[in-house]
């Protein structure tokens, strides 16, 4: 089986109400309804914020996964791969906006500085699910964008520009990153190369040669940037394929496990129960999603 190109979407795939090319703002469930595909791993050439209201899952961000819940404010800069699973009750606001949107108004030196979009430190804030400064910004951009205003990309830009700085009031402070940016890139990389190639490649050695390392450097670097070596991100890559597979789709164990690069089932069923400690079929039926 080929492995897809891992796919780096426009704002143009996106077609909404407004029809701008600047930003693109919905609620959640309309979105993930409307494109159901944004749930595999995926990059973008945009930037992205996620506010959670409502549900519970897990949204996996340059191989690091991070906890869904009621008052998540996720942000993505352009170029970062990423996939989540949501439980169906999921709700929330999704926003998305252009470089050049922000530009307009306000000056690159300042989307530069915000902590959440900074290489090795964590995209998503967890607000209070009661908070009301940042989520009425959201419901105004959503009721803005359906409006026929006068200079209503203005206002939507300011709305923005107000959501990030409160939101930087908000980000915990952290001890700075000791980590290279020639580290951080080659993580990336590597995230990037797994999630186009793990149904058929699942050795360390390959991803390494592809970047121009040893495995050990590999390894090394992953240990470093995330704490956990590049096996264990190639067992995660496959196991979460497997877990949505059996979770949104009917297919069979065996369809399953040839649809995630395993041709013998039964192997695939003894590799998925290892690392989930149950087998897919238990897994399948105790999925509370």
């Amino acid at each position: 089986m080929k492995a897809p190109n891992l796919p780096v979407l426009a704002l143009d795939a996106f077609p909404h109400a407004g029809n701008n090319h600047w930003y693109y703002v919905q609620q959640l469930e309309a979105h993930v309804r409307q494109f159901p595909h944004v749930s595999e791993p995926h990059a973008h050439n945009f930037y992205l914020l996620l506010y959670i209201t409502h549900g519970q899952g897990s949204h996996t961000i340059d191989l690091v996964t991070h906890d869904i819940r009621p008052g998540s404010l996720f942000f993505l800069a352009p170029g970062q791969v990423h996939a989540w699973n949501m439980s169906a009750e999921a709700r929330g606001f999704i926003l998305f906006f252009t470089a050049e949107f922000y530009l307009q108004h306000y000056p690159a030196s300042r989307l530069a500085e915000y902590p959440f979009f900074a290489p090795g430190q964590a995209p998503v804030v967890y607000l209070e699910p009661a908070e009301t400064h940042i989520l009425p910004l959201f419901e105004r951009i959503y009721e803005e964008e359906r409006a026929a205003a006068a200079h209503r990309d203005e206002v939507v830009g300011a709305y923005v520009y107000l959501i990030l700085e409160l939101a930087a009031r908000t980000y915990p402070l952290q001890e700075p990153a000791q980590l290279s940016a020639y580290g951080l890139q080659q993580v990336h990389e590597f995230s990037q190369l797994l999630n186009e190639h793990f149904r058929q490649q699942k050795s360390v050695r390959y991803y390494a040669a592809e970047l121009a390392l040893t495995a050990n450097h590999l390894n090394a670097i992953c240990r470093r940037v995330l704490n956990k070596t590049a096996s264990d991100l190639i067992h995660e890559r496959v196991v979460a394929e497997a877990k949505r597979q059996l979770t949104h789709s009917a297919q069979s164990v065996a369809q399953v496990a040839d649809a995630v690069g395993f041709e013998d089932a039964s192997y695939f069923a003894r590799y998925f129960k290892k690392y989930v400690g149950q087998t897919p079929e238990a897994f399948r039926q105790g999925y509370k999603y």
